[in-house]
């Protein structure tokens, strides 16, 4: 069940942009965790010689860091003040 929004979403709202960052992030988890673990499953199913498939999930699970550390500590969302003419 997707989430419900009460008001006309607008990327100007604080709390929607906060809860659309979030979203996107669970998006990148999801497809990183899909993508990586159906790597390693070959890999160990075929017994791949992939020297490069550890190299890959550190880059994704930093990338992934990097993106939660970005949405849970860098962001302002705070009310943007109407710009002046």
């Amino acid at each position: 069940m997707p989430p419900r929004w009460p008001r006309k979403p607008d990327r100007k709202d604080p709390d929607y942009r906060k809860i659309d960052d979030r979203m996107n992030f669970a998006v990148h988890v999801a497809i990183a965790a899909t993508i990586n673990s159906g790597l390693w499953f070959f890999h160990i199913l075929k017994d791949t010689p992939w020297e490069w498939l550890p190299w890959v999930t550190l880059s994704w699970t930093g990338i992934v860091l990097v993106h939660l550390i970005y949405i849970s500590a860098i962001a302002n969302y705070t009310e943007t003040p109407p710009k002046s003419t």
